[in-house]
């Protein structure tokens, strides 16, 4: 494993934190993570790592915490800033024993800057980052995609990889150093392709209206009868080709769709109706009450997309794979 023989001490907290250190031992190293007293904790993400009890309040639990830095490669700590220096386990009091040490700093709005002692969740760092401004439908408010992008992508996932970038750098140097890694940064990090590519024409328009973001029915999320949902996701022009004449074979031999017996859906029937509009071109994406069946006991439903941007949006995206090197 990458990471045998390497150890780490991991403070108990929320989501990004033990993501973090299951990366870590996942590869190979040896985790320990330190849990608080008189409290349940409830850590779905403690796969390969262990478990010690202290109570940092006390000295007697700080001093184990030091002996504990004092033979281990890394420490992560989640906690705002401040709290480990008031605890007496700050970057210098434990990298004066042991200047080896990895001391990764994972918090929300990082150790400098106004917002640094402010508490908050993934949905906060997120909106601070400015992604936030990019999910959501058309005419509808920003919504969160779970905590996925800052807790985990922009926190843990980034925390960790800083953390091997850390142990690279000490093979050559000798010396640890401190992390900062914070959730907002590393949420903005992992969302460079969004701004950047703004100017090639694939994602210069309002939320909602653009190629990835609900804008075009080729790529789109739909509901089926059985109360499910299917993803298209048809951006090249072969392959929307291909979705079209599908969908047009479909039509020609459609049935009525019967429930099963046993269904508790509650969902109608649905038919092809007589006068359903056919699909004329490619660059006009299906337009009916009853599209085609996806799956045993399922149609889609996709809604009509009267306007013409879905050949302008195909273009768009044939045009912008000819400029990316």
């Amino acid at each position: 494993m990458a990471l045998a023989g390497i150890r780490v001490i991991e403070l108990a907290g929320l989501a990004p934190s033990p993501l973090c250190g299951m990366i870590l031992a996942d590869f190979g190293a040896k985790v320990v993570r330190i849990d608080r007293t008189r409290r349940a904790m409830t850590d779905v993400l403690a796969r390969g790592k262990r478990s010690v009890v202290l109570n940092l309040k006390k000295p007697e639990g700080v001093e184990v915490l030091k002996q504990l830095c004092n033979q281990s490669d890394v420490l992560i700590e989640p906690f705002r800033k401040g709290v480990m220096e008031k605890l007496g386990l700050g970057p210098e009091d434990v990298l004066g024993q042991n200047p080896k040490l990895i001391y990764a700093r994972l918090t929300g709005f990082g150790q400098s800057g106004l917002y640094s002692r402010n508490a908050g969740h993934d949905i906060n760092y997120v909106a601070v980052s400015g992604l936030l401004s990019k999910f959501g439908r058309k005419g509808e408010n920003p919504y969160a995609p779970l905590n996925v992008v800052a807790d985990f992508a922009g926190g843990g996932v980034m925390c960790a990889m800083g953390i091997i970038l850390a142990l690279y750098e000490r093979m050559q140097s000798g010396k640890g150093q401190v992390i900062d890694a914070s959730m907002v940064e590393g949420a903005a990090y992992c969302s460079s392709w969004l701004w950047k590519s703004e100017q090639l024409s694939i994602w210069n328009r309002q939320r909602g209206e653009n190629l990835l973001d609900t804008g075009a029915p080729f790529y789109e999320t739909y509901r089926t009868s059985d109360g499910k949902y299917m993803a298209v996701g048809a951006l090249e022009p072969h392959f929307y080709d291909q979705l079209i004449e599908v969908h047009r074979n479909f039509r020609s031999r459609s049935q009525p769709y019967e429930e099963p017996e046993d269904s508790t859906s509650g969902d109608d029937e649905t038919t092809i109706p007589e006068d359903a509009p056919s699909p004329a071109s490619s660059s006009t994406f299906a337009s009916t009450a009853t599209p085609p069946r996806v799956a045993e006991g399922s149609h889609l439903e996709l809604e009509s997309q009267s306007d013409n941007r879905n050949a302008d949006m195909l273009q768009q995206q044939t045009e912008t794979d000819s400029q990316i090197p």
